[in-house]
């Protein structure tokens, strides 16, 4: 064998053991990483199916939040009329005892009364000429004085009120003299059953 002939074997034998050498390392390294693709597709499917029902879950627990509080205003359609323990009192009385319950409400939330007028038992209430006297009605009328920030914490309080209550009439005028201060004109009608 010539030279040239041993030099060119001898770069065959290196280029075969360079490309051993290269093959020796993609099977050690990049071949494992290939054969982790279809467990990383299966694993990416997965947690996209796992990502899927969370997303429903979530949507089931805000349906599931919302539904209480259309339940809860429901609620408030359906109150439990007002009835005293006392029995043999009169209209005024009984119906006194249900409007002290707002009166608290009206100093918890500093409500100044100008007049309060009273009828009791009106003719054209529903409940009065339908209900076969099993109900007491008072309409309410008053003429109140408060701040916007009172009268709207009043507001909501009688609606929170637990006993059923009727607001019939709301009229609400700025004060001349001080625009803060509201004057308001406020007709309810209040209930209670007869024991």
């Amino acid at each position: 064998m010539n030279k040239e002939d041993l030099i060119k074997l001898k770069s065959a034998f290196l280029i075969i053991g360079v490309g051993l050498i290269v093959a020796i390392v993609i099977m050690t390294k990049v071949f494992p990483q290939l054969m982790k693709i279809p467990q990383l597709s299966r694993d990416i499917k997965s947690q996209l199916q796992q990502l899927d029902d969370d997303k429903r879950r979530l949507a089931d627990e805000k349906k599931k939040l919302e539904t209480p509080a259309v339940e809860e205003e429901d609620n408030q359609l359906y109150k439990a009329f007002f009835e005293s323990s006392t029995a043999g009192l009169s209209s005024e009385a009984v119906l006194g005892l249900e409007f002290e319950e707002i009166l608290q409400e009206m100093r918890k939330n500093k409500i100044k009364a100008r007049s309060i007028k009273y009828d009791y038992n009106p003719q054209d209430d529903s409940f009065v000429s339908g209900g076969g006297g099993q109900f007491q009605v008072c309409k309410v009328s008053m003429e109140m004085i408060g701040k916007y920030t009172e009268f709207k914490n009043f507001l909501r309080d009688l609606y929170a009120h637990q006993h059923f209550l009727e607001i019939s009439k709301v009229e609400i005028a700025p004060y001349a003299k001080d625009k803060r201060i509201l004057l308001i004109n406020l007709q309810i009608k209040i209930y209670a059953k007869n024991s």
